[in-house]
């Protein structure tokens, strides 16, 4: 079979949207791992709730929309968060047919010990890359981020 038939390799497939999804994915394993360790037990995907909910509470649409999931996948998320004492669900003042997911305090001591983590994760960067090369970086996400495409 020659080079043709079989496909590009995998260094041909490596590209800078694969980098960065595997770059967030390892990074975020890290995370979780942090916060297991510092007593808050989740799975990865509850990072979903985590990295997208207001301090006021946020609807459970709103959720679901930031995190790029239906509202059902979210719901299940929700869940299992409400189970293990993370959040809760309370009327939204604003419309009281709506709900809101709420941090608890288990919850916001979780997303304390995740800023801890997340900052040693960032010393941890800027010791590999240095800190020229971090802010660089950082820059460039950041524009990335902003560009409206």
């Amino acid at each position: 079979m020659s080079d043709d038939e079989r496909g590009p390799s995998p260094e041909q497939l490596i590209n800078t949207a694969a980098l960065l999804g595997q770059a967030y994915s390892r990074l975020g394993h890290q995370i979780v791992d942090g916060v297991i360790a510092a007593g808050f037990p989740q799975r990865p995907a509850h990072s979903g709730v985590f990295a997208h909910i207001d301090l006021e509470g946020t609807r459970l649409t709103v959720l679901a929309e930031r995190a790029n999931m239906t509202p059902q996948a979210m719901k299940d998320l929700v869940d299992d968060l409400v189970r293990l004492g993370y959040v809760s669900r309370r009327p939204d003042p604003t419309d009281g047919r709506a709900k809101l997911v709420t941090l608890t305090e288990r919850g916001r001591a979780c997303i304390a010990a995740s800023v801890e983590v997340i900052a040693g994760l960032e010393r941890r960067l800027e010791a590999l890359l240095g800190p020229e090369h971090l802010a660089t970086m950082q820059d460039a996400l950041t524009r990335i981020l902003r560009h409206h495409w």
